[in-house]
Order: structure tokens, then sequence, then C-alpha cells
């Protein structure tokens, strides 16, 4: 039998908020809630984003989620472009001055240096000049999924000239390791070094000028390499940052790239660590901010991203609606490009049990296929259909016939004219199948955009939200679905809908994404109660009620790391050059290695898994 992974925290931020404790889940349906609910998340809003006390819910609310693109994004009337251009001389030459440190060290044939003065030359161009032109432009595309206005990550810690993404990664990982209510070192107590296993990455890697583009540009810019924009700019580095800044770690790690679907991909490998054995606690996700110019002009030139007059043109006006740019499985013309850094803690179950840790839910199985031939590299293919079959298959050998019924989907949903029609259809063929009238489909992207990497993971943290407070958010962005888009068998819910007290009608969720290339995943995500029923049959009630017990004092430490971050203190986990072990640090034995800044020591297996061979 294998063992359940088991959710025991989650945190991180994007476009509504901060992730742990459902904040930015609250953000989202916010005016469905009460306040005495929402009142905690506005104060949140308030102290993460640097806030004067007293801030109107009203300036929160405009600061948060898809919107126009602020300046401390990057200023979107003025990127600084290049243009091309040959300079003619209106007489013979061309004659200009410049000092000796600016001459290039490779001197054109067509130009002639008269020294004027020391370090200073006249130059005389025969012909033609070409050169760059400085150029300002405004993009085509305005709207984004960007993090509130005023939080700043690489204040929380020593950031050390960091891209964005990593230190999105800092604040997303701390915040969920702090949200477990357990210190780090007493989960360590109770295992080996190597039961851990780290699985986070980027799709597209660091972008901004500390990691790929500064790296690309820097002699186009006259500049210099620097010694970190290499390794920081590569996908894996998140993880990496886990391992050996914030946890270290000595267990499994790697990110698993697949687009869209990276997240899920990731999710995947550790599940599969807890399922074998492997590893008794994971930490899966992703950070990525893409918000950059040459990201959006990319997109945009694929024709992915809605563009601000397509967004004019759909409403018959002059103007684009920014904070409705992405309208899922309605009448729509691209997707937004989001920044997001969402992390989650995993345990297998009877750790989870021994520890008292708050269960959110579980993972049954994460389901990848590729989509076999097809005519273009980016369209949709089959492959989703087989995820999402196996995915509710699972579903139904797990709840019954009739349990699979309560369940809902949350879409990939990107707000492309080409993914309302594919996955709708992939959708609604499966409820035909398995024989559901109405299912309810989510698509939280109209809210928080498309992180990339971290989008499947945007999706979960929200499904957390639904087992908590009972509301499945609504497609909040649209009116009415697209006449192209299949749902015989389909509730898209373009209203908040409630699925009862902790979300009680919905036993498990489909979480799925749809990547670039042909990378389809899908996960089963399993309720909190859906959870504590199996652990109380494969445990029985005894096991349980300790269990609860001990979870009081968890959720208490947990309830306190919450309300201090509320209340604006919130601390990063970040230990650089601290707790280093070299060659020296370690004893090596037949049976296992001894390391000196772990108490557990790390054993060798003694079992030949080829026996049946030899």
């Amino acid at each position: 039998m294998k063992k359940l992974p088991v959710i025991v925290g989650f945190g991180g931020i994007n476009a509504a908020g901060r992730s742990s404790f459902h904040h930015a889940y609250r953000r989202m349906v916010h005016d469905a809630l009460p306040d005495s609910v929402t009142e905690p998340m506005f104060q949140g809003l308030t102290t993460l984003t640097n806030q004067p006390q007293g801030t109107s819910k009203e300036t929160l609310l405009s600061q948060t989620l898809i919107r126009k693109i602020e300046k401390q994004t990057f200023d979107i009337d003025e990127i600084n472009v290049h243009k091309k251009a040959t300079l003619n001389a209106t007489d013979e030459t061309i004659n200009f001055q410049i000092s000796k440190r600016q001459l290039p060290s490779h001197i054109p044939e067509n130009w002639t240096l008269e020294e004027i003065s020391k370090g200073k030359f006249n130059v005389t161009i025969e012909g033609q000049l070409d050169v760059m032109m400085p150029e300002k432009m405004t993009p085509a595309v305005t709207s984004a999924g960007q993090l509130p206005t005023g939080f700043d990550a690489s204040a929380m810690y020593t950031s050390r000239n960091q891209p964005k993404g990593l230190q999105l990664t800092v604040f997303g990982a701390s915040d969920a390791l702090q949200s477990v209510g357990i210190e780090w070192q007493e989960i360590l107590e109770h295992i080996r070094p190597d039961q851990v296993s780290v699985y986070a990455g980027s799709a597209i890697g660091q972008q901004d000028d500390f990691g790929c583009r500064g790296l690309n540009q820097a002699w186009l810019k006259g500049g210099r390499v620097s010694s970190k924009q290499m390794p920081l700019m590569l996908s894996q580095m998140p993880a990496d940052f886990i391992n050996s800044y914030m946890i270290n770690s000595v267990g499994s790690t790697g990110t698993n790239m697949g687009a869209c679907a990276t997240f899920l991909y990731n999710l995947r490998q550790g599940i599969s660590d807890i399922q074998s054995g492997e590893a008794r606690v994971v930490i899966v996700g992703g950070s990525e901010a893409p918000i950059e110019p040459e990201v959006l002009e990319g997109f945009r030139a694929m024709g992915a991203l809605s563009e601000d007059y397509q967004i004019a043109e759909l409403d018959g006006t002059e103007t684009a609606d920014n904070r409705r740019a992405c309208r899922p499985f309605s009448d729509n013309a691209g997707f937004t490009a989001a920044e997001a850094s969402q992390f989650f803690i995993l345990m297998d179950d009877e750790l989870a049990l021994e520890l008292g840790a708050t269960i959110y839910g579980s993972v049954a199985d994460v389901f990848v296929n590729a989509d076999a031939n097809k005519k273009s590299i980016s369209s949709p293919g089959i492959g989703n259909y087989i995820t999402v079959g196996k995915a509710m298959a699972l579903a139904k050998n797990i709840l019954g016939e009739e349990g699979v019924k309560q369940t809902f989907a949350q879409a990939h949903g990107t707000g492309t004219p080409q993914n309302r029609v594919t996955e709708s259809h992939i959708l609604n063929e499966v409820a035909k199948t398995f024989d559901i009238q109405d299912w309810n489909v989510a698509a939280i992207k109209c809210y928080v955009g498309h992180s990339m990497g971290p989008a499947g993971g945007d999706q979960l943290a929200s499904t957390l939200g639904v087992w908590e407070y009972g509301i499945i958010p609504g497609i909040t962005t649209i009116s009415k679905i697209a006449d192209d888009v299949y749902d015989s068998n389909l509730n898209f819910c373009i209203e908040h809908t409630s699925v009862g007290e902790k979300g009680c009608e919905m036993k498990a969720a489909i979480i799925n994404s749809k990547g670039f290339g042909g990378n389809n995943a899908t996960g089963l995500i399993l309720s909190p109660l859906t959870t504590m029923e199996m652990l109380e049959n494969k445990f029985g009630p005894a096991r349980i009620a300790q269990y609860k017990l001990l979870n009081e004092k968890v959720a208490a430490t947990a309830k306190a790391y919450d309300e201090s971050v509320i209340n604006g203190d919130f601390k990063a986990i970040y230990h650089f050059g601290s707790e280093v072990m070299e060659g020296t640090d370690l004893n090596i034995t037949k049976e296992g290695i001894e390391l000196t800044k772990f108490n557990n020591q790390l054993r060798f297996s003694q079992e030949n898994p080829f026996s049946d061979y030899c």
C-alpha cells in the first residue's frame, strides 16, 4: 500500500496577496465573506505592502489582482529600446570628438584618428556611420498579474543583488515553512537527513538584470558580465536556494520543467518520493517573475497575450479594461502574464500524525502525458484528455461512482481563444464519461493571471481555500460563456459558488495544467475531510484522537505566526554561510554517514534490490 502524501503547510504570494492561511483566497472572494473573516486579510495586506495604517479597503483592492503595469515593476510609458540608424555626412565626412577610453579597441577602416589633447581624439569618418539611437516605447500589452503594490521581498532579507524570482523564493518558502507550526529542526529530529526532497523551479528562469537579461545584454550595453548572473538565472535555482540557505538539506533535489505545468511536474516528483518511502518530507513549489518587457514582447509576438486594443475591441471601447484582461472561457484575446511564488510542505501520513501537523488535504496522484504528433509545438494536443481521464478514474476508484460526482475542476483557464475550446472539450467529455451532469469549473487566472511555472500552485492554494470557506471563486471577469465553449455537462462558475460548510460538498478537486510544447499534467487533490476519513480507516479512531490532541499546539503555533505577519513582523528564513559542512565534517561507514550538523545518521540500504536476478 502506498503512503498518502498529505499537505501540512503552504505559503507564498501572488497578485491576490499572501497564500498562507488563505489570505490570497480571501482577497478573491472577499465580497462573499463576512467582514470578520476579511478584516485580517486587509490588515495583512496593509502591513505586507508597507502601507500606512488606515489605508482604505478600496485602495488595497485596487492595488491587487490583474491591473495596469505599475512603475514598481517597470515604467510602462518609457521602456528603453534602441533604433537602428545610418548617419550620412552633410559634408564629405563625419567629425566628432571622443575620449580615449571610449574608443573601440578595433578601429573601423573608414575612421581617421587625430589626438587633440592627452586622452582625447578627433575622429573623422568617410562614408556612413551605423549607430543605435536611444528610443522610448510603450508596449502593446499593459496588463499583468502583479504582486500587491508596495510589496518588496528584497527588503525582507539580505538579498545581495539576487534576481526577483529568487527573492520571491525566499519569501514563499519561508512563509510555507513557518505556516506548518513546527520548527524545521524538530521535524529533522524525526527523520534521517536524506529523507527530505525539494522540487522547485521556474519555467523560464530568472529574466531580469541580475539574471538572464543582464548576462545577455551586458556587452551590448557596454557593461560587464557579473559572476552571479549565469548561475542565478538557472531554472532549478529556487530548489538550490531552499537547500543551501533555508533548510540545510542533503536530501533529493531538482526541478522537473514542463512549461506551464512545471508546478504539477514537481508535485508529481515529490509525492512519488513519499509514496515510495524515499522521502518523508517534501517541499514543492516554484517562483516566477516574468513581468519584464522582453518576456512580455516574446509572448505577444507569439500571439499569446491579450493586447490592449484587443481588450478594448471586446468591450467596444477606446480604452482597455486592464482589470478584466483575462477572461477564461468567454470571448477573449489571450492570457495575462503574472508573477508568483507558491510552496507546499508535504509529509507522509504517518509522520504527519506523529507530529500533529495540520492536514489541509492530500495528493492522491499527478498524471503527466505528452501530446503525440501535432502541427504546431505550441498548440494543444491529445495528452490532456489522458491526464484528466486518469485523474477522474482514480477519483472514482477512491470515492466511488457517486463520490466522483462530488468533485470540481480547477481549470488551466488561460483566457485564450484556443484554450477555451480545447480545455472545455476535454473537461466536458470526461464529465460525460463519469456521468457528471453539471461539473463545477473554476478558473482563477481571471484574478491572478498566468504565473507560468507556479500556476498550478496558484490553483492548489485556491482549492485549499474552498475547503476552508466553502466557496468556489467565480470567473468574475466574464458575463457569459463563449459560443464555441463545450458546456453540456459543465457548470462554469461565473458567480461565487457555495459548496457547503468548509466545502463539504466537494470531496476532491482536479488541478489541470496545459503547458507549451505538449506538457500536460493533472493532479487529484483530496479534501481534508476525505483525507481524515481515509486516515481513520487506516490508523483507527484512537490514533486519530491522539493526533488531534497533538495538533492543538501545532495549530496554535501556526496561528501565532500568521498573526505576527498580519501585524507586520515577517521573518524570512535565510542562512548565508552558516552551518556549512565539508569533507571533514562527516564520518563514512559501511552502514551510513554521520554528519556533524545532524543528530540522526544517514543510513545506507543493506538490501540488494536485484536479488531475484542474482
